[in-house]
Parts: C-alpha cells; structure tokens; sequence
C-alpha cells in the first residue's frame, strides 16, 4: 500500500511538473509587439487601432483590456476619440458637460440612441457585435468618436508617438490589423507578420484622409 501511495504521489509530482514546464515554455515564447504607424509623409499617427490575429480563429476565453470601458462627454468631446473594447462589453457614457448632450449611433455595427441627459448623469450600451461604431451628438455636430468592437486579446491604440505596445503576443505567423477613423478606403490594412519570441517592431503607413484641425493632422 505504501508503495502504491508513493508511486501515485510521485505521478503526481511529475504531472504537475510537467503542466508547469508548459506554462512556462508558453510564455517564454510570447513577447511583446511593438507597432509605429505613420502617416504617408512619415508623421507619427495617434489613435490607430491595431489588432493581432492568430492562425486558428480568437483566443478562448474572456477577453479583458487595462484600460476603462467609458466613453466620457467632456469639453463637448467625445473622451477617448477612439475606444478599443471586446464584443460583448457594456460602455458607459458618463455626461462631464454642464449641458445635455444626445449621443447616438447609425452603425451597422451597433445603432443606439440616448436621448438627452445632464452634467453627471449617465447611460450604458452593450456592444455585441464586431465592427466600427461612429459616434456623434444630435445636439452638437462637431462632436465626433469611435467605438472599435473586437474579439482578439492582442490589441492596443498608438499613443501621440505613433506607438502601439501589445503585450504576450505568441511567437509565429500572424494577422496585423491597423485600423484609423480618416483611413482613405475605410477598410483595416492588413499584413502577414511573424511574431518573434524576443519581441518584435513592425513599421505600418497608413493613406489617411484630411482629419478636422481639433482632431491633430497627419
């Protein structure tokens, strides 16, 4: 019976050292993706979307991103001008203004209404679908944003610098997806990439359309 005993600890041991030696081995084979998007005359293009696809279809799982999921009324803008969340995510649209605003949606994406509401109230809308959700204000036309409805983890949007950082991409072939609300032919540009275990920096041009002044040029 102790001999059993031992035997079965010991099967033990090895399993969970082998579960263990994969977890690792998995993730010392993921690294971070560092992507530049700029413009055709070379500038740094802030609030692209870029995206990571795997061979094999989305990951399992939920998906989950570090930053909020809101999209705030503030200065009589929409903050941020571009918002990256998972399908199925609820938003919430906090009014910071101390007017009413009417923000809405035509998007095949996701069409929504909410009529008018004031400083510091608030209304929330489930995103279930992928796509572009365009964003506007029935009371303020000037007032513009975007809403990108994603099912990849492997997501992120350039900073001011042009830069986007995704962390724990695998290593190996994959799709890159960079997405920008002014793109010329509106559709995502896409390329074959190879992820490298020890991280990897891909350049991305982009044809953008003239983009209002508030909006910064490009």
């Amino acid at each position: 019976m102790r001999r059993r005993l031992k035997t079965i600890g010991a099967l033990r041991v090895a399993l969970l050292a082998a579960v263990l030696t994969l977890g690792l081995g998995a993730r010392a084979r993921a690294a971070d993706l560092k992507v530049l998007v700029v413009s055709a005359r070379g500038q740094p293009v802030s609030d692209a979307v870029v995206l990571v696809r795997r061979p094999g279809g989305g990951e399992a799982g939920p998906i989950h991103f570090p930053w909020p999921m809101v999209v705030e009324q503030r200065d009589m803008q929409f903050r941020p001008f571009v918002l990256i969340v998972p399908v199925g995510s609820e938003v919430s649209f906090p009014n910071h203004d101390p007017f009413k605003h009417h923000v809405y949606s035509f998007s095949p994406a996701k069409t929504f209404e909410l009529k008018l509401y004031g400083h510091d109230d608030t209304r929330r809308v489930r995103f279930d679908r992928l796509g572009v959700v365009s964003l506007g204000c029935n009371i303020h036309d000037d007032m513009s944003g975007f809403i990108r409805v994603v099912d990849t983890p492997y997501a992120a949007k350039t900073d001011v610098h042009g830069e986007a950082l995704i962390h724990g991409v695998p290593a190996g072939p994959a799709k890159l997806a960079v997405w920008h609300p002014y793109l010329r032919d509106g559709h995502d540009l896409v390329r074959d990439v190879t992820a490298s275990a020890g991280g990897s920096t891909f350049t991305v041009t982009v044809d953008l359309k003239p983009a209002p002044m508030r909006h910064g040029n490009y």
